[in-house]
C-alpha cells in the first residue's frame, strides 16, 4: 500500500500486486471508519474533503508509528453509525438539516472544555452551540429568560431524600430558588446564570445524577411506574428496568445524536399509569396464562412492545405484535434505537421522529431490521393471548394509598403545575426521612409520592404537607392540573401556561365541587410538553385577535384519554382569548355534572358520548368572559 502524489490512498499491495475489488471495498470502509474515529476523538482527520454537501471523500495515508502500528487505525467509533446515516441520505440527494451539520462538525459529548471556558468568561452559547449544549442538559432559553434551564435525568423518577435536599441547595445557590416537576417524572432547574452551568453539573454529579443527553437529539429521561415495588396490583417491578436502560444509554455513545429526541417508558400494570402509550417505545406488562401459553411463549409475565407514540403529532404507540421478556427489554430497545439512528430522517426535523419512519416502512419491515441486531428472533404473539391490564386508579397519584408492604402507605402530593420552592423541596425531603424510608417518586402527572409511611403517622404527615403550603387531597381541580413552562421560560410557548393554569383552577374551584378526577392540561406550543391531546380538557396556546391587537389565547379540546380510555381530544372551542378560557372550562364541567349518566361516569366518557356541537349546546352555546 503506497501513497499517491495527491495524498490519497493508493490501494496497491506492498509487493506491487493490486487488491481485488472486494479487498479494496473493505479497506476503503476501514479507512473511512478510522477517519471518523479520529474526528470524534478531536484528532486531525485523514480525509481531504467530505461532508454534508456530498463531496467526494478522499482517504489520506495514515502515518506509521514505531513498532509497526498505524496511527489512526482505531476500531471504528460507535458514533460512526450516525455519520454513515448522514452520508447515505446525502448520497440519495438529501440535504442535512442545520442540527445534523452541527452534530457532524462537533461531537457534543466532548464539549466539556468549551462549556467550562464559556462559563469562566460569563458567556452564553451562540449559534449552533445553543443546540449542542443541550447534550449536557443545559438549555439557553433566551429570549424567554436570559439564562439556562437545566434538565435532569432521574431514571424511573426515583430520588433519595439527600438528593432532593442537594437539588434544593443547587437551586438556591445557582438557579431561581425553585424546581419544576415535569411530565417525564423529572426535574428542571431554571434561571441559571452564564457563569454557573459547570457548578450545577458538578453538583449534580456529586449527588449521583448524570444528566448527559437530557436534551437535544437524545433519549429523554426513562420513565417507569411510580409505584414500582410497592403497588399491590402490579405485575412486575419496572424501576430496575428503567435504571438498567438509563445506564445502558450513559455507557454507549451510539445512543446519542439520534435523528430527533426519543422517549422510552415501562408500565408494570400498577395503579398509576406510566403513559407508556405516548412514548416512542412503550413496554406494557401483561400476563400470558397457562391456557394461552405454548412452547414459544410459556406462561408468565411479559411486556407488550408498543412503538411510535407521539401524541403531539396525534398518534399513540401501537402494539407491534411482539412480547418481550423482562430480561430482553434493554437489548430490544437498544436495537430499535439503532435502526432509528440508521434510517430516521436527518433532512427534515418535522419528520424526524420514529412515528414517521414506521408510517413509511410499516411494522414488519422495521421489526425485520431490528432482528438483525438481536441474538434471536422477536417473539410474535397475538394481542388476544395476553391478559388485560388492570384498571388504573385515576386518583392513585394523589392522597394516601396502602402499599403491598403491610402497614405501609404512600402519599401523593398535589403540586399544581409542578413548581416547588427550595423550602418545599427541603420539607418534602424531611417528611420522607422522618416518616418514610427516605424515598421520593416523581410521576408523569407533574407531582410526587412519598413512600413507606406507617399507618400511625398518616395524620402527622397530612399536617406536615399542609404546613408546606401543599395538599394531599384529590377533590380539587388542582390535583389534575398539568402545565408546561409557558412563555415565562420557553421561547416556543405562545402563552403563560403555568400562571393561566392556576387562574383557571382558582376560577373553577370558586364555583364547582368535583367528585371525580378531571385532568386539565395546558401546553404552550405544538411540542405539547403538557400533552394537551390526552387531557380530559386540553388547551394549546395560540395568538388570538382582539380588535387590532393579538393577545394570548388557547384552542380548547375535550375528551382526551390514555390507557384503557385511549383517545385524542377533539377541538371544542378554537381561538379563545385567555380571559374567556376559565369560564369555558367551568361551563364544561357544569355540563358534565348536570348531564353525566351516573356519578361514576368519567369526564372523558361523558365528552365522547356527545358530538362537538352537542357539547357546545350543553354549555349554553356561548362562552362568557371570566
Amino acid at each position: 500500500m503506497s501513497a499517491s502524489t495527491n495524498g490519497s490512498m493508493n490501494l496497491t499491495a506492498a509487493n506491487g500486486s493490486g487488491f481485488s475489488s472486494e479487498q479494496q471495498s473493505y479497506l476503503q470502509g476501514f479507512a473511512l471508519g478510522a477517519d471518523v474515529a479520529r474526528k470524534v476523538r478531536g484528532l486531525p482527520v485523514l480525509s481531504s474533503s467530505g461532508g454534508p454537501g456530498g463531496e467526494t471523500i478522499t482517504l489520506g495515508t495514515p502515518q506509521r508509528q514505531s513498532g509497526g502500528a498505524t496511527a489512526g487505525a482505531y476500531a471504528a467509533a460507535p458514533e460512526i453509525i450516525h455519520i454513515e446515516a448522514q452520508d447515505r441520505q446525502v448520497a440519495a440527494g438529501g440535504k442535512l438539516c442545520a442540527e445534523e451539520v452541527a452534530k457532524r462538525e462537533t461531537n457534543a459529548l466532548d464539549m466539556w472544555d468549551a462549556l467550562a471556558a464559556r462559563a469562566a468568561g460569563g458567556e452564553f452559547p451562540k449559534g449552533t452551540d445553543v443546540f449542542l449544549t443541550k447534550f449536557h442538559g443545559m438549555f439557553y432559553v433566551a429570549p424567554a429568560q436570559d439564562s439556562y434551564m437545566c434538565r435532569l435525568r432521574i431514571p424511573g423518577g426515583h430520588l433519595a431524600s439527600y438528593q432532593l435536599r442537594g437539588l434544593a441547595d443547587l437551586a438556591e445557590k445557582y438557579a431561581g430558588g425553585y424546581a419544576d416537576v415535569t411530565t417525564r417524572a423529572n426535574l428542571q432547574l431554571r434561571e441559571i446564570g452564564a457563569s454557573d452551568p459547570i457548578h450545577v453539573l458538578l453538583g449534580l454529579r456529586d449527588l449521583g445524577l448524570i444528566n448527559l443527553g437530557s436534551g437535544a437529539d437524545n433519549i429523554r429521561n426513562v420513565t417507569a411506574s411510580p409505584t414500582s415495588g410497592i403497588d399491590p396490583q402490579e405485575l412486575i417491578e419496572t424501576l430496575p428496568l428503567a435504571r438498567e436502560m438509563h445506564h445502558h444509554i450513559l455507557a454507549h455513545r451510539d445512543m446519542y445524536g439520534l435523528p430527533r429526541r426519543f422517549n422510552i417508558a415501562f408500565d408494570g400494570g400498577g395503579a398509576i399509569a406510566a403513559l407508556e402509550d405516548t412514548n416512542d417505545i412503550g413496554f406494557t406488562a401483561v400476563r400470558v396464562s397457562e391456557e394461552n401459553a405454548d412452547d414459544a411463549c410459556p406462561a408468565g409475565v411479559y411486556f407488550q412492545l408498543t412503538l411510535g407514540g407521539i401524541t403531539g403529532h396525534k398518534d399513540f404507540a401501537r402494539y407491534a405484535g411482539v412480547l418481550v421478556r423482562p430480561d430482553e427489554c434493554v437489548a430490544v430497545a437498544a436495537a430499535i434505537v439503532r435502526v432509528f439512528s440508521e434510517n430516521g430522517d436527518r433532512t427534515d426535523r418535522r419528520k424526524a421522529r420514529l412515528k414517521y419512519l414506521l408510517d413509511e416502512w410499516g411494522f414488519d419491515k422495521y421489526l425485520a431490521e431490528v432482528e438483525k441486531h438481536l441474538a434471536s428472533p422477536l417473539r410474535r404473539v397475538e394481542l388476544e393471548r395476553c391478559g388485560a391490564r388492570a384498571a388504573e386508579d385515576r386518583w392513585g397519584h394523589i392522597g394516601f394509598h396502602p402499599q403491598r408492604q403491610e402497614g405501609k402507605h404512600y402519599v401523593g402530593l398535589s403540586l399544581p403545575v409542578g413548581r416547588l420552592t427550595v423550602e418545599q423541596l427541603r420539607g418534602i425531603a424531611m417528611i420522607a426521612e422522618r416518616y418514610g424510608s427516605g424515598a421520593i417518586r416523581l410521576t408523569v402527572w407533574q407531582n410526587l409520592l412519598v413512600t413507606d409511611v406507617d399507618g400511625a403517622d398518616v395524620e402527622a404527615v397530612k399536617g406536615e404537607i399542609e404546613a408546606l403550603g401543599l395538599d394531599w387531597r384529590a377533590s380539587s381541580v388542582r390535583s389534575g392540573l398539568v402545565a408546561c413552562t409557558g412563555n415565562a421560560g420557553c421561547k416556543y410557548a405562545a402563552a403563560d401556561t403555568k400562571r393561566h393554569a392556576m387562574q383557571i383552577a382558582a376560577y373553577v374551584e370558586q364555583r364547582i365541587d368535583l367528585d371525580q378526577p378531571v385532568n386539565v392540561h395546558l401546553t404552550g406550543c405544538h411540542h405539547s410538553c403538557a400533552q394537551h391531546y390526552i387531557g380530559d380538557i386540553g388547551l394549546i396556546a395560540t395568538a388570538v385577535e382582539d380588535g387590532d391587537d393579538m393577545v394570548e389565547g388557547y384552542h380548547l379540546l375535550v375528551g382526551g384519554g390514555y390507557g384503557q380510555r385511549q383517545c385524542l381530544g377533539r377541538q371544542l372551542y378554537p381561538s379563545l382569548r385567555f380571559d374567556e378560557a376559565p369560564a369555558a372550562v367551568a361551563r364544561l364541567l357544569e355540563a358534565y355534572l348536570a348531564h353525566r349518566q351516573s356519578e361514576q361516569e368519567p369526564f372523558c366518557d361523558f365528552a365522547n358520548r356527545h358530538e362537538v356541537d352537542e357539547l357546545r349546546n350543553l354549555c349554553c352555546g356561548t362562552v362568557a368572559a371570566a
